[in-house]
């Protein structure tokens, strides 16, 4: 883990830097881990005060000392500069004050000089764009690391966990499926369940939201055939959601969705409310409100835990690197070196977040996390009500840890009737259920 920073530090670091460098010149060590902290965060602070020139001097120091094969560091601070340099290329600000933007793509990354913002930002938009490279990291984040697997093992077992024995029908609105790599595990639950108590299996249906359609078929034919070979009845609905706008998404949504009679309804939100902050709560709360009013027996919630969605710059840097940090050590200590999985992961997956909560600003930033502490003041605010998540829960998240995950890095806690998956200290994704 990397060390904190104070802000008057960052002031004397960017004062004393060039001062230390020509002291060393003559016996030359690598910066150590806590030194490419230093210099990042003094670079994040002169970027905030607009001192473009001074930020420079740090970049051609920060990328000879960064790559993407490197140790957990090298490859974090190879992300976060690639980041800051996207940054300082955006429209208003003086080509000759920017450096060199790195440009990457899933085989290489190298770097060239910008003349002209609109490339970079259309780089940006690229990473939102490519689908299919996200869809496939995803399912190695999910493979490398515990975080999703524990995200969708609890929220399963919430959701068993409110469906009575003998409920004839089970209805999921799963937003943003994406490869339905959930379901399977409950639905041989569901299975299970009914064998033991000798009644029949209830019928389930689930509503898959996505954004793109053939995506969301496929899925629903894997889910499919996994349900026949369990013997388990299963409807699947596609609910295509364009331009993944959340506005239109709430005021649709009623609509949109078909509930029978006897069905008892569960509405899943793993990373995915998030996606609806903006400066203002507004259409949270609207989506928020649509979602109470279909009255679901259970509303599961899994979300980072980490503030990025504040405003200034510069706090959102720290938070993310602090965030970012953890991820990266986790991943160093747990895959080897020649991960071709966690070089995909760091570089697509956790690179395209960091890359937005660093480069983009107002409407375009889109990954907002928030701590716990905020989802759950917004959550009982609509008038939803915290389910305690049960002690057979907590133990299936040992068990995952213990023999798919075996690290004593990796921490779970339980707080305020929710738990916590983290690194060291450091928590990272929260899991809760609500009524």
């Amino acid at each position: 883990m990397l060390g904190s920073w104070s802000q008057s530090q960052l002031m004397s670091s960017s004062n004393s830097h060039d001062r230390r460098e020509e002291e060393e010149t003559d016996h030359p060590r690598p910066p150590t881990a806590f030194h490419m902290r230093q210099l990042l965060v003094s670079c994040a602070d002169l970027i905030s005060q607009s001192d473009y020139s001074a930020a420079k001097r740090f970049f051609s120091i920060l990328s000879s000392n960064s790559s993407p094969y490197g140790d957990s560091t090298e490859r974090l601070v190879h992300q976060f500069i690639r980041a800051l340099s996207l940054r300082l290329n955006r429209p208003g600000i003086s080509p000759s004050t920017a450096p060199a933007a790195l440009v990457f793509d899933n085989n290489m990354v190298t770097s060239r000089p910008c003349g002209s913002t609109s490339n970079d930002h259309k780089m940006l938009i690229s990473y939102e764009s490519d689908q299919e490279a996200l869809r496939s990291c995803y399912l190695s984040l999910n493979k490398i690391t515990p975080f999703i697997r524990f995200c969708h093992l609890t929220a399963n077992q919430a959701i068993l966990e409110s469906i009575q024995v003998g409920q004839e029908a089970i209805h999921i609105i799963d937003f943003d499926i994406m490869h339905g790599v959930q379901w399977p595990p409950l639905m041989q639950a569901l299975a299970e369940r009914s064998n033991d108590t000798l009644q029949s299996p209830p019928m389930l249906r689930i509503t898959g939201t996505g954004q793109d359609l053939n995506v969301l078929h496929r899925t629903g034919e894997r889910l499919s055939k996994f349900a026949q070979s369990l013997g388990l009845r299963f409807h699947f609905h596609p609910l295509l959601l364009l331009n993944n706008d959340p506005t239109s998404l709430a005021l649709y949504l009623p609509s949109a969705i078909t509930l029978l009679p006897d069905e008892a309804l569960a509405v899943n939100c793993v990373l995915y409310l998030h996606r609806f902050l903006k400066d203002d709560s507004r259409e949270l709360l609207l989506f928020l409100h649509k979602i109470k009013a279909l009255n679901p027996r259970v509303v599961t919630v899994a979300e980072r835990e980490a503030n990025h969605s504040n405003p200034l710059f510069l706090q959102r840097f720290l938070e993310a690197l602090d965030h970012y940090t953890a991820l990266f050590d986790s991943l160093e200590a747990t895959l080897p070196p020649t991960s071709r999985e966690r070089l995909a992961v760091e570089q697509v997956w956790f690179g395209r977040e960091i890359m937005d909560i660093v480069a983009a600003e107002g409407e375009g930033r889109r990954e907002r996390h928030q701590k716990f502490e905020t989802w759950e003041m917004i959550l009982k605010s609509v008038g939803l009500v915290k389910v305690p998540l049960s002690p057979f829960a907590l133990s299936q998240a040992k068990i995952l840890l213990r023999l798919h995950y075996p690290s004593d890095g990796y921490q779970l806690q339980i707080l305020n009737n929710s738990f916590f998956l983290g690194w060291q200290n450091q928590s990272l994704f929260s899991v809760s259920s609500w009524q």
